[in-house]
């Protein structure tokens, strides 16, 4: 399973539901990093010191950090959905998809309804 590391915006929610499915799981405010605004550049910088993949709802800084370099532990950008245990569920397939993580950039949709 994958070490992550989810970004301030990122829903508490899912981060506990992705733990229930196996993933080792790091949020911001568990590092003491909340409500500091440390740049997207900082938040990838330690999720990459601590060999995680930055999972996060901040797509354009984080997809453009992906294609300034692509040396990180992962990348998962993903569009918001309100029902949580179904974004869960579809980072959690992403994620078995795509491993090993190190250096990819992987987008997670809501499904259209």
């Amino acid at each position: 399973m994958a070490r992550l590391y989810s970004d301030e915006q990122f829903p508490r929610k899912v981060s506990e539901l992705l733990r229930t499915m196996g993933h080792d799981v790091l949020t911001v405010q568990e590092a003491g990093n909340a409500n500091l605004g440390i740049p997207d550049e900082e938040v990838l910088a330690f999720a990459v010191n601590d060999n995680r993949a930055v999972i996060t709802l901040n797509r354009e800084d984080f997809i453009r950090l992906h294609r300034a370099n692509s040396e990180h532990a992962g990348i998962i950008v993903c569009t918001n959905d309100a029902d949580r245990p179904r974004m869960a569920t579809r980072i959690c397939e992403a994620i078995a998809r795509e491993e090993p993580l190190p250096g990819k950039l992987i987008r997670v949709v809501r499904p259209s309804i």
